[in-house]
């Protein structure tokens, strides 16, 4: 398995590079290097150049590389330089000692690890793509990037007829194939490994930062309870495959800290660094997903709310209630306008419940949806997270996302699809439990991470009650940071695993790509003309062709707009011999090839694909030239009776 993987740590370390470089360099121009937290934020930014850039790039005329991230990185880094020396002075730099630095590194770095080994064994294969309905549209989409050498958000969308699409993850994917020159799926693998690895370890010590200003411990516990969590990243890779959600999601903690410090701002120069940031920040999130931006919304603001409702009570004059609850109106009314303007159609957010209002109460709260089994230790530290919250109101704050997360998962999950509260709330998720799913570590990783600091402390003070020996407080370290990595291969984190693997294998039976259909279209290069046209059904696994054996294909998607003579070849290729329109189609649009999978399609469903029974299964016929095959099923042919 290891040697299967040399071919994907090129592009893994492009995507990290990304993924660290541009967000770091804008991170230490504008904000100093005098809190280690800060560092983390990282990934966070340099989403947002990544976005940006590649939007911007089509419109000065430039081809998507790694040129215009490293020109936008530098502009943005001098500006951030720019901001800093206007807003004053830096306050004298704190000396942080060699162990502040290292551990939150080395548990950086060991989470990392984690995460990437996990989502390797769960892929398989770096060249195997997910088996769902959503893989069709998103490695096309990486592909069509890399085709046209244009991954703006106004671009990338045209798979699907979409005139606007988030574009952070088909940036990553792109740009680590166009550098690398591997194929689409292996540079898919490759960015989700570095987005669920690098990304989101360090948006959490990120958070823990912010939260717990700074303090080793939370760092360090923060890092390791990332890689314990069946629901994010994992969860998002088994179902949909939700990529651009798991890419905005993975980078969400960092704006929640920014969200935080941004709060504790003492000036209007410090706010003012502060929001940029925040923008910054929002911009990258919202360009990974808008209802990732949502959900930043809806953390941050709560806090927000909160610290102000605070203020109030704290200062009690007519100035502070009059500016705070102004600020507080005026979040609710942009917060109204959001929902009411992130809305999905009625006909995408029809997703169900899954269970009981009281089943997905204890779900949210040991932090474990879909009924997977629970982590003991990710249980007990959540526990004694809340525990701490409900004896200290000072870190009432740090509960907030939490509940937010699991009030929306509730509502979502174990309420009826006709309650109106749920279509109000959830529906700019589509009202998809799985995406609210995976937001519940996003929230819940900080108040388990207090649960940590929570034994830190109890053993602290016992160890120093006791006058126990230097040596024995260091072992107590180590075993207790090795209990807390031990959450990364917890039940509850290897069943996903397993369920993901599951849908990522390839085998002869995979419901959207078999192993006999891969091998066919890998052979494409050799078999068809390199400026062919191939029709095929979409829902068959029939246009990843394009992805997989770079050929031009008539429809790279199933939801996409088709035209008459697009549709009537759906419809009726399969009468070909005895149908003059089948050859006036084929003529008018072009079509050299056609690929038939049989009639097996992505959902196991055959009245799913009925609008292609034309072109699905297609009975031996005079026009239709064999040219390649594979197994029973997989079969290229080339188009005989039809005079172009």
């Amino acid at each position: 398995m290891i040697q299967e993987w040399y071919v994907a740590l090129l592009p893994l370390l492009i995507a990290t590079l990304a993924f660290v470089v541009p967000g770091l360099a804008v991170i230490i121009a504008g904000w100093g290097t005098s809190r280690i937290s800060l560092l983390f934020l990282a990934p966070a930014v340099s989403t947002a150049l990544l976005a940006v850039s590649a939007t911007i790039a089509p419109v000065v005329g430039m081809a998507w590389s790694a040129l215009p991230l490293v020109i936008l990185t530098a502009v943005a880094a001098v500006a951030a330089y720019g901001l800093r020396r206007w807003a004053g002075r830096d306050a004298p730099p704190r000396r942080l000692g060699w162990p502040r630095i290292i551990a939150p590194v080395a548990a950086f770095l060991v989470a990392a690890a984690i995460i990437g080994a996990q989502l390797a064994w769960a892929f398989g294969r770096p060249d195997n793509i997910s088996q769902t309905f959503d893989a069709i549209v998103h490695v096309n989409t990486a592909a069509f990037a890399v085709d046209t050498t244009n991954a703006s958000a106004f671009h990338i969308g045209a798979t699907s007829d979409i005139p606007f699409y988030p574009n952070a993850w088909h940036s990553l994917v792109s740009l680590a194939a166009l550098m690398t020159g591997v194929s689409t799926p292996v540079a898919v693998s490759a960015a989700n490994i570095a987005i669920g690895a690098i990304a989101w370890p360090a948006s959490c010590i990120a958070l823990a930062g912010a939260l717990f200003r700074g303090r080793t411990a939370a760092l360090v516990s923060a890092a390791a309870l990332s890689t314990g969590f069946g629901a994010f990243p994992m969860l998002l890779l088994f179902f949909g495959v939700l990529y651009p959600n798991l890419a905005a999601y993975a980078v969400l903690p960092a704006g929640i800290a920014v969200v935080v410090w941004l709060l504790r701002s003492t000036s209007a120069r410090e706010a003012t660094l502060w929001s940029t940031l925040l923008a910054v920040i929002g911009v990258g999130i919202g360009l990974a997903h808008p209802n990732a931006f949502l959900a930043l919304f809806a953390f941050g603001a709560s806090l927000a709310i909160l610290e102000f409702a605070a203020r109030m009570l704290r200062d009690r004059t007519r100035r502070s209630v009059v500016i705070h609850a102004s600020l507080i109106v005026v979040l609710l009314v942009v917060g109204a306008g959001l929902w009411r303007f992130g809305r999905t159609n009625y006909d995408m957010s029809r997703w169900g419940p899954w269970q009981s209002t009281a089943q997905a109460m204890g779900e949210a709260l040991l932090l474990s949806p879909r009924a997977y089994p629970i982590t003991v230790t990710v249980s007990i530290l959540t526990l004694l997270g809340l525990v701490a919250i409900i004896r200290r109101p000072r870190l009432y704050p740090l509960v907030v996302p939490y509940a937010i997360a699991s009030f929306m998962f509730v509502l979502v999950s174990g309420t009826g699809v006709n309650n109106l509260l749920r279509e109000m709330v959830t529906n700019p998720w589509y009202n998809d439990s799985f995406r609210l799913a995976a937001l519940l570590p996003v929230a819940g990783i900080p108040v388990a991470t207090l649960g940590a600091l929570t034994v830190v402390d109890l053993s602290r003070r016992a160890l120093a009650r006791w006058n126990s020996p230097k040596g024995v407080a260091v072992v107590a370290t180590v075993i207790g940071v090795a209990v807390l990595f031990s959450v990364g291969v917890g039940p509850n984190v290897l069943r996903v695993a397993a369920d993901t693997r599951s849908a990522y294998a390839m085998t002869s039976t995979s419901p959207l790509l078999t192993s006999e259909e891969q091998t066919l279209l890998e052979r494409l290069d050799r078999t068809t003309a390199a400026d062919a046209l191939i029709a095929g059904s979409p829902w068959t696994g029939a246009s990843l062709a394009y992805a997989i054996g770079n050929r031009q294909v008539v429809e790279k998607h199933v939801f996409g707009t088709r035209d008459d003579d697009e549709i009537y070849l759906d419809e009726n290729l399969r009468n070909i011999d005895t149908d003059p329109r089948v050859c006036a189609a084929i003529n008018e649009i072009g079509v050299d090839y056609v690929l038939d999978f049989g009639t097996q399609n992505v959902w196991n469903n055959p009245a799913a694909s009925a609008d292609r029974d034309g072109i699905q299964g297609l009975p031996p016929t005079e026009s239709l030239a064999l040219v390649d095959s594979e197994g029973p099923a997989a079969k290229l042919y080339r188009v005989v009776g039809c005079t172009q």
